[in-house]
């Protein structure tokens, strides 16, 4: 079976049109591999383009806040990768002269940088025979070859690694492996994927042993945790607002949020007492439920279930923030929405 020759065909036909596609440039080609990990393209797509547009070179990105880095990302979640985005960029513009290493293995050695990202990166921009490995070549190759080894396992990762160094070719790595991953993500789908139009049907495994539904096979399965948090919005007669950055490891880190009662069990907080105790100094008029019916946000590890409670204050909060000020900081995309939908209540106690 000559796969490569096959894929060559399909996605010169089918390929998607993407910008990071249209240059060589190490640059741009990293910052979209950081922004598609875990975040399909459709979604990626916007923060791409306006990080290129802020961020045009290595240096202006190095150069720039943390905050203001953290703030343009917000809504793309599992934010460790933009504060990792902020340190490569200081490395690569400060300790190498603002350019990339042109090797696999150089680039894997830069924070955020793993396995396929070095390998995208390494065979995309500087055309070295490396072959990418991510969910969607486990998916495409696994059905294809019949391969029913755990993919959680990390002796499969190499399987699947040796597989791919056998198929990608020396003329070309850079087509192959864009190829494979587009072919992944259109035709060899997850669920339901249209196999009648595969050209590949008749080689494929999965296909002739009915188990495309099947493969590739992954047995762990992450524990999910559920955790309980209440923000508490004091908000004062000026419209100013407490709010906090997240410092500790943990979700959300160096983000914003508001003052949080935060924890993993299912007990009904006393916010009454809790703000007597922790808040004593603030003179509080009332208090008001904003979301009687919990916000339930899934995180990879976590499932939040949020509620937000607005306590009005007759005090002038000292440390307080501008409610209109506060699109100038990076929230948490639960928090922000929250934020947007609920401005009109809060400033002007009128229902959104």
């Amino acid at each position: 079976m000559n796969l490569s020759n096959k894929l060559k065909y399909w996605y010169l036909e089918n390929k998607r049109h993407l910008p990071w596609r249209e240059t060589k440039d190490p640059y741009a080609i990293w910052l979209s591999e950081i922004i598609l990990q875990q975040t399909r393209v459709i979604q990626g797509l916007p923060y791409y383009e306006a990080f290129l547009k802020t961020y045009p070179t290595v240096f202006d990105l190095a150069n720039a806040p943390e905050d203001d880095i953290l703030r343009l990302w917000q809504g793309l979640g599992y934010y460790s990768r933009a504060r990792n985005l902020h340190e490569t960029a200081k490395k690569v513009a400060f300790e190498y002269n603002g350019s990339f290493p042109n090797n696999y293995k150089d680039l894997i050695l830069l924070k955020g940088i793993g396995d396929y990202t070095a390998a995208a990166i390494a065979s995309i921009a500087f055309d070295e025979v490396v072959p990418v490995v991510d969910g969607n070549v486990f998916r495409v190759l696994s059905r294809i070859y019949g391969i029913t080894s755990d993919i959680s396992a990390g002796a499969t990762k190499k399987e699947f690694q040796q597989l791919a160094q056998t198929l990608i070719p020396q003329n070309n790595p850079a087509l192959f492996n864009q190829a494979i991953m587009d072919f992944g993500a259109i035709q060899c789908t997850p669920k339901s994927p249209d196999c009648s139009a595969c050209p590949f049907i008749k080689e494929c495994i999965a296909y002739q042993t009915n188990q495309v539904d099947k493969l590739p096979i992954k047995i762990s399965k992450v524990k999910v945790k559920n955790r309980y948090l209440d923000f508490l919005i004091f908000v004062d007669q000026n419209n100013c607002t407490l709010i906090e950055q997240r410092t500790q490891k943990d979700i959300w880190q160096k983000l914003y949020q508001f003052p949080v009662i935060d924890r993993f069990e299912n007990k009904k907080a006393d916010i009454n007492s809790i703000i007597q105790t922790q808040y004593a100094k603030i003179n509080v008029q009332n208090i008001t439920l904003m979301n009687p019916k919990q916000i339930v946000h899934v995180l990879s590890h976590q499932k939040l279930h949020i509620h937000f409670w607005l306590i009005n204050t007759a005090d002038v909060l000292t440390e307080g923030v501008q409610w209109s000020e506060l699109n100038k900081f990076g929230f948490p995309i639960v928090i922000h929405n929250f934020i947007q939908s609920y401005s009109n209540y809060i400033t002007n106690q009128t229902l959104p």
